[in-house]
């Protein structure tokens, strides 16, 4: 994935206490922060792995799976 490469994938479902996106690992300040300032994308892209993996690591459902209910 590049800088310029939108993490999003539309999931959009929020932790409480880490206010991380369930499917991408942005915050919501990141998500509207993407078009307006390019120069945070790669330390938002650089950030986003570590996140879903303490998330998943909780026991948190992270992906494309945070998006399936059941």
């Amino acid at each position: 994935m590049t800088p310029e490469d939108r993490p999003c994938i539309k999931v959009c479902d929020y932790d409480d206490d880490t206010d991380w996106c369930l499917g991408c690992g942005m915050t919501k300040r990141e998500k509207k922060a993407w078009k307006r300032a390019p120069v945070f994308r790669a330390a938002i892209l650089a950030a986003l792995p570590a996140r879903l993996a303490a998330l998943a690591a909780a026991g948190r459902r992270v992906g494309e799976a945070a998006g399936r209910r059941g």
